[in-house]
């Protein structure tokens, strides 16, 4: 294990340097990665310090001991720190998420059960907003379709942190990535007039943020953008003006409308920023499915299809099939309490890295 930090100890030196030189920061997109890289191993860096003062702590009153039986007594404790120490490091040195200090934008979509659906969206989202709000995060809608009876055909919400994030382990796509996948919803629709249960069910699509538009390369030649006029629920007219701007990426297919804002310009923006994290995450999934030893998370999963949680509204149920978690309190967690339930996925994806590293 030690042999494992000793290249790291040199590389966080290296890019300690590299982070003091000014000429670095010309170049907002290598700063931000090498910033990433830095704040990643000042975990490994404190973990090591950690264990090597209590590892020597522990061999020094047990050179004493020999003479003083006093410090024969705090031998176990000390012994017993030191094996934590070295398990806290151990666990930082198991590879994470590059990605994990980066922002978030949770594209949330309606699916199976028309309007109910298109509510549960809007549910969601509010959720969202309210975690993102207990973390201190920003949030902003940069486009939305909603229905007609107020929730939503589908929304794209940001969520950034503020200011840098120090241990990537606290960014907004360390806690948010999980979230991709089918959220099923068991709940007597405002629309049902005999109180019947229904279920329906929104899809939310995790994508971590590009940093700066040069990380991600759009060639102007491979967009076709289309402006028209904004309109909304049931089809009506928001805007007289053509604001709205469809971009369509030719080569990938991807295709990006934007509408929320009343400037052709903003929308256009708001367009390319998730076009970039469409291509960013399409750039990701290709290199995994590439690499012949690739990992695919058990609770951050590739398919989209999966359904990954149920909301029961009759027994303020929530559960997360993925990791087990259940608990009775969906209000308080539609509230923004998602905590408990996002923590619950980081354990048994850090549970997965360490039997992962144990057996390679």
């Amino acid at each position: 294990m030690i042999d494992a930090v000793a290249h790291l100890l040199v590389e966080h030196e290296e890019i300690e340097a590299q982070l003091a030189d000014a000429a670095v920061h010309a170049d907002p997109v290598r700063a931000r990665a090498l910033g990433r890289r830095y704040a990643e191993l000042n975990r490994v860096v404190a973990a090591y310090r950690a264990y090597q003062q209590a590892a020597d702590d522990a061999e020094a009153a047990e050179e004493l001991a020999r003479d003083d039986a006093a410090f024969a007594e705090e031998l176990p404790s000390l012994r017993h720190a030191a094996e934590e120490a070295a398990e806290v490091l151990r666990r930082v040195l198991v590879p994470r998420d590059p990605d994990d200090a980066r922002d978030v934008l949770l594209e949330i979509k309606a699916g199976e059960g028309g309007e109910e659906s298109a509510l549960f969206a809007g549910d969601l989202l509010r959720m969202y907003q309210r975690y993102a709000e207990r973390r201190g995060w920003r949030t902003d809608v940069l486009e939305s379709t909603q229905s007609d009876l107020g929730g939503y055909k589908d929304v794209t919400l940001a969520v950034k942190a503020r200011g840098t994030v120090g241990d990537p382990s606290e960014g907004v796509w360390a806690h948010l990535k999980y979230e991709g996948g089918v959220h099923r919803v068991q709940r007597v629709p405002v629309t049902e007039s005999q109180g019947r249960i229904h279920t329906s069910a929104a899809g939310v699509v995790a994508l971590p943020e590009v940093d700066d538009a040069g990380e991600v390369e759009i060639d102007p030649n491979d967009l076709r953008i289309d402006v028209y006029r904004s309109s909304g629920p049931g089809g009506q007219s928001v805007n007289t003006t053509d604001s709205a701007v469809r971009i369509t990426h030719l080569p990938s297919g991807i295709v990006v409308s934007c509408q929320n804002e009343k400037s052709q310009l903003q929308n256009k923006e708001s367009a390319l920023r998730i076009l970039r994290a469409r291509l960013l995450a399409a750039q990701q999934e290709e290199a995994a499915a590439a690499a012949s030893q690739a990992r695919r998370s058990q609770v951050r999963t590739v398919d989209r299809s999966e359904r990954i949680r149920t909301y029961n509204f009759p027994e303020n149920r929530i559960v997360d099939h993925r990791t087990g978690y259940k608990a009775y309190n969906l209000d308080q967690v539609l509230d923004g309490d998602l905590d408990p339930v996002v923590r619950s996925a980081i354990d048994a994806d850090d549970a997965a890295r360490l039997a992962e590293a144990g057996g390679s």
